[in-house]
């Protein structure tokens, strides 16, 4: 019955739609086609492998964003500045600030979506006049940013396992000042940092398993946490009051209590920076105008949320400062896992911790991925040494030397631990400052330069462009502010924030690298300026290379 039924509806015009493979294969590279001709605009051809598409570019400033870890890595710091009440009352102010400073970069993103992104958007932000300027400074802020986070975050990893000493009761230094410590920590370091970037020469078909998985650890990450950690309070100490969890305060740094509060941006802010990893990856992603644009606003606004909901978890569940502080660990959070979830509990709970921080948080095999496309931009512009060797790519469409050399600064960087835990410290300071930074200059230029004749993106926020323009270059300028001060007082020269020094130092370099590169050989104005006057219109194909 049910058949004839089928046969009657098929005769009566009621068919099934039957997707065709070819037009499915023709329109997909239609639109790599018409990337590709968005690209030209700007002056490049396609060579990257294009193939990415939203869950892909999602994932990728996700897993770079890892909220959970970036919760778990900050806390500390956060209770310290102000206490349980200014860490959740800051972060709901970093939260709306950072949504509308993620739609305006989306935004530029979208009339712009190329490799290494962000000194271009500053770039074309600063037209033929400044763009030049915006351009090599951003750039010189961008590749410091990136590069220091893929050595930080690996180091941070390194802090979760070196912190079972202390749960173990090891007879081990894990003070910073003994060199045995920072031996031990370098070495940890540097194995782990070489892994990431091995992975990173997996070939796109296969890559995207990395990205795949990575938001799946993230997601494990927060079941655990939702789930096992309450659990795990229940049996222990038990839940904080809602006074407790939301309306205490602490000062940890020694600071003045109001400038003490204002500290606890450092830890807020720090969560939610790095949401431009999914415009590095724009020249890979298909439809990258509208696609990229996307996973930029939506990446931020759903690590947000997640934070959110994070920070709430841990006040109610995390002792009270004096007996978070009290563990001694490198990383408390380790010490407060293996009282609360006992000791099987806490080291599977660390081994999840250690690998999505290898993994993921604006790290290390995500940020290579990033930091070694905004390499390779550079390199293709002829500005590095060995440039061609640089920016070439591999019969995949993977710019692996540019990973390479990421890969070489970063274990250089990592080699400071050695000396002096003041000195590894001075950079990875300076690690969120250069982004924050770039984010401002890039809206100081669409408000001020080039207000009106900056292409029309297909991702637009329309009326509300301008305003979320002048409100992120408050914010940005406020937390740039933040990152610059002091965390602990009195100031010594160990106390020091040397963040100002490193970025004034980075600044000069990117000015004199300015004046003394010819204007022919990178960001030319007359490409600044047929980018601005093509109004971001795709007209034509340029496809060079393309695999499928």
């Amino acid at each position: 019955m049910s058949g004839t039924s089928q046969h009657d509806g098929d005769q009566q015009g009621n068919t099934v739609p039957v997707s065709n493979p070819a037009e499915e294969v023709s329109r997909d590279q239609s639109v790599i086609d018409e990337d590709a001709a968005l690209l030209e605009t700007m002056g490049y051809k396609q060579v990257l492998h294009r193939s990415y598409t939203f869950l892909e570019n999602f994932s990728t400033t996700f897993a770079a964003l890892y909220f959970v870890g970036g919760v778990r890595v900050t806390y500390s710091t956060g209770i310290a500045s102000g206490g349980n009440l200014a860490y959740w009352t800051s972060y709901l102010v970093t939260l709306v600030f950072s949504f509308i400073t993620a739609a305006v970069i989306a935004e530029v993103c979208s009339a712009s979506p190329s490799a290494g992104s962000i000194y271009l958007w500053a770039a074309e932000a600063g037209g033929p006049k400044y763009g030049r300027l915006l351009g090599f400074i951003v750039a010189w802020w961008s590749t410091t940013a990136w590069t220091t986070f893929c050595a930080s975050n690996t180091q941070a990893a390194a802090n979760y396992l070196l912190s079972e000493i202390t749960v173990f009761d090891l007879s081990f230094p894990t003070d910073t000042d003994n060199v045995k410590f920072r031996a031990v920590q370098w070495a940890i370091t540097e194995v782990l940092l070489a892994l990431a970037a091995v992975v990173n020469f997996v070939p796109p078909k296969y890559f995207r398993w990395v990205f795949y998985l990575s938001s799946a650890m993230v997601l494990l990450d927060f079941l655990l946490n939702m789930i096992w950690l309450p659990i795990g309070v229940v049996n222990t100490w038990g839940f904080r009051s809602t006074h407790e969890a939301f309306m205490t305060t602490y000062n940890g740094t020694g600071a003045p209590a109001g400038w003490n509060w204002c500290l606890s941006y450092l830890a807020t802010a720090g969560i939610l920076i790095g949401f431009d990893a999914s415009g590095h990856v724009a020249e890979e992603t298909k439809n990258a105008s509208v696609v990229a644009a996307r996973g930029i606003f939506w990446s931020t606004v759903v690590s947000g949320l997640g934070g959110l909901i994070v920070i709430i978890l841990y006040l109610f569940c995390a002792p009270t400062p004096d007996v978070l502080f009290s563990y001694g660990a490198p990383q408390p959070f380790v010490s407060l896992y293996a009282v609360v979830l006992g000791q099987g509990g806490h080291i599977f709970m660390n081994i999840v911790c250690i690998v999505a921080l290898w993994f993921l948080r604006k790290n290390t095999a995500i940020a290579i991925v990033a930091a070694s496309r905004l390499v390779f931009a550079v390199a293709r512009d002829g500005v590095l040494p060995f440039s061609g060797w640089v920016s070439k790519v591999s019969p995949e469409g993977q710019p692996r030397n540019a990973v390479i050399v990421v890969w070489g600064v970063a274990a250089l960087v990592s080699c400071t631990i050695l000396p002096s835990a003041v000195a590894f410290t001075s950079l990875i300071s300076a690690a969120g400052v250069p982004s924050a930074a770039a984010y401002g200059l890039i809206c100081l230029g669409r408000v001020f330069i080039t207000p009106n004749s900056f292409p029309t993106p297909k991702w637009s926020l329309g009326r509300w462009s301008k305003p979320f323009q002048i409100i992120s270059i408050f914010w940005n300028g406020w937390v740039v502010a933040i990152l610059y001060s002091p965390y602990e007082w009195p100031v010594t020269g160990a106390t020091l924030n040397y963040a100002p020094v490193i970025m004034g130092a980075v600044t000069i370099f990117a000015i004199i690298s300015y004046w003394m590169t010819p204007e022919e050989s990178w960001l030319p104005k007359n490409r600044i300026k047929h980018f601005i006057e093509s109004k971001g219109e795709a007209r034509e194909t340029t496809t060079e290379i393309t695999h499928t």
